[in-house]
């Protein structure tokens, strides 16, 4: 039996909705050729024999960078009587025209793969762990939740599969990382606990939280074991720690992140210095892969340094032609010495520079 057809995918989730189901998955070549976009052909050949299967035995994958949608002619030749639940793996880089080769693709399947990643706000931080994890699992597939679609463009041309908070996924996922920032949450707990939802209990699910919680200041010295904030003293580190503690009931771990460098340092880059940002990536994904339940970690690079003194280690660095003359002033209590030696040796982490000051001098 030789079945042709015409597939022109307009996007990852409109794949995924129809191939949920056997009564979907049949029309949905049907339906996707009447799409109104503009589109490449490629022609792909497939001879094989199908058994029936269910679609969660017979992993189904399509994937396409988003920047252009992709009409893909599918010859398959299938046993009589046999329903075809597997589709070939399309890479349509090779063929789509104008898109550029160093695009990731945005893939999505109507089955769950056992290192699928959800990640709840995939801004900088969220953005580097999805390179960082497709890299560690070149077939796994990456989704990102936001609140608007202002960015989805950018998201599906990495290779993040898109979608709007309050959409229904079609499955929960084995992980899931929350690096949704605070602001602009009113229920930020309870934003949390919606993300919990989409976990499945295999895999982890990780709360990227801050270093806030600890109740130290005045450049004194903290650690995992440092007593956090009590509640009620601030609305700031209520809002974390119960946060936290709804990731944490739901068998989550949490990975509270010092400051980043990027705010002092833009100015003088004149570009997003991302440094901080990489190891934060690093110890997450790290955490992720462990699979541990309830526990809390810190990220820090163990070189506590105040923002006075690390200018002063841009200036000298001679790596820059701005100088850095003073500060405006700033309300601001002083910080904290941060230790995360215990979160080193539980899970075998180094960031990628011991230092800041290594850090410029490897520029």
């Amino acid at each position: 039996m030789s079945v042709t057809t015409n597939l022109c995918i307009s996007s990852c989730v409109e794949f995924v909705g129809r191939s949920q189901s056997p009564r979907k998955r049949n029309s949905a070549s049907s339906s996707f050729s009447n799409s109104p976009y503009p589109s490449s052909t490629a022609t792909i050949s497939i001879s094989r024999s199908f058994k029936f299967t269910s679609a969660a035995q017979n992993r189904s994958l399509v994937s396409f960078p988003m920047t252009t949608p992709v009409a893909v002619k599918v010859n398959a030749s299938a046993t009589v009587g046999v329903q075809l639940v597997s589709f070939a793996r399309i890479n349509a880089n090779a063929f789509a025209e104008g898109v550029p080769d160093n695009k990731l693709e945005a893939s999505s399947t109507g089955t769950v793969g056992a290192t699928d990643l959800l990640i709840v706000g995939p801004g900088v931080l969220g953005r580097i762990v999805a390179e960082k994890w497709r890299e560690e699992y070149p077939g796994s597939q990456i989704h990102g939740q936001t609140l608007t679609s202002d960015h989805h463009d950018e998201l599906t041309k990495m290779g993040i599969c898109p979608s709007l908070k309050g959409t229904q996924l079609t499955h929960k996922f084995p992980y899931v990382i929350f690096c949704a920032p605070p602001y602009g949450n009113p229920d930020y707990p309870g934003e949390v606990r919606e993300a919990t939802l989409n976990w499945n209990g295999e895999g982890s699910f990780l709360f990227t939280s801050s270093s806030a919680p600890y109740d130290c200041s005045d450049n004194g010295s903290c650690d995992e074991d440092t007593p956090v904030v009590p509640i009620g003293r601030s609305p700031r580190t209520d809002n974390l720690l119960k946060a936290e503690k709804v990731a944490l009931e739901a068998g989550g771990c949490v990975v509270r992140l010092a400051g980043l460098y990027i705010s002092f340092l833009v100015w003088v880059l004149n570009r997003i210095v991302t440094i901080k940002f990489l190891d934060a990536a690093s110890l997450s994904i790290t955490i992720l892969k462990k699979k541990l339940r309830g526990r809390i970690f810190l990220g820090c690079d163990n070189h506590p340094l105040s923002r006075q003194e690390l200018m002063e280690l841009v200036n000298k660095s001679g790596k820059f032609s701005k100088k850095f003359e003073a500060f405006t002033g700033t309300t601001d209590p002083l910080g904290k010495k941060l230790n995360n030696s215990k979160t080193r040796a539980e899970l075998g982490w180094e960031p990628k520079y011991p230092s800041f000051a290594q850090f410029l001098e490897s520029l």
